[in-house]
């Protein structure tokens, strides 16, 4: 897979009729409070439930150690949603967070424990800096738990200014990583 979207995706937005461009993007998905991997099936569903996302693939769930946060954290379990998009960097951002709060998510803490986490990891070659959205992901290139899972689904993907998923998940420590025998599916 590239950053090629999908043909058989109709590139027009649903309101207006005009064209707007499809791109392949990706969403971190993350949950280490109550069922984690009904979270994360939840948040695939949720963020695919929209004419303007078309589900590519969904990676293999990952479990892995904290990164940064309080001590004593529950393990995550991670995977990576890659989809063909229509959406803005910002409105993906909007439908992560309404996922979020859709399935209990609150900000008590910073990094702290949560029932879901969604991220938007990138948006075809678009770049965003804005105060409450970074688009690629600001630390994605040092995320084994981001990097390893996006390489299983869509490894030629090229993170703007970054190079591909392939080299960057080469490039970082999976200490701490590791794949299960749990399995997310892809709305039919």
């Amino acid at each position: 897979m590239t950053n090629v979207p999908n043909p058989n995706v109709v590139d027009a937005d649903t309101l207006t009729g005009d064209l707007r461009p499809l791109r392949r993007a990706a969403f971190a998905l993350g949950s280490n409070l109550g069922d984690r991997l009904d979270f994360l099936q939840g948040a695939v569903d949720a963020l695919t439930d929209s004419p303007e996302i078309v589900a590519v693939a969904v990676s293999p769930v990952y479990e892995t150690e904290p990164v940064g946060g309080p001590a004593g954290q529950p393990k995550f379990l991670n995977a990576v949603l890659v989809v063909d998009t229509t959406l803005s960097p910002r409105s993906m951002l909007e439908r992560a967070m309404a996922t979020e709060i859709a399935y209990g998510r609150t900000r008590e803490e910073p990094n702290g424990s949560r029932t879901l986490d969604v991220d938007v990891l990138a948006v075809g070659d678009v770049t965003a800096d804005d105060e409450d959205l970074k688009v690629p992901h600001p630390r994605l290139s040092q995320r084994a738990f981001v990097l390893m899972p996006w390489s299983d689904v869509d490894p030629e993907f090229t993170v703007p200014g970054l190079g591909s998923v392939i080299e960057l998940s080469s490039a970082v420590d999976a200490t701490g990583v590791r794949r299960t025998d749990d399995v997310l599916e892809l709305p039919s």
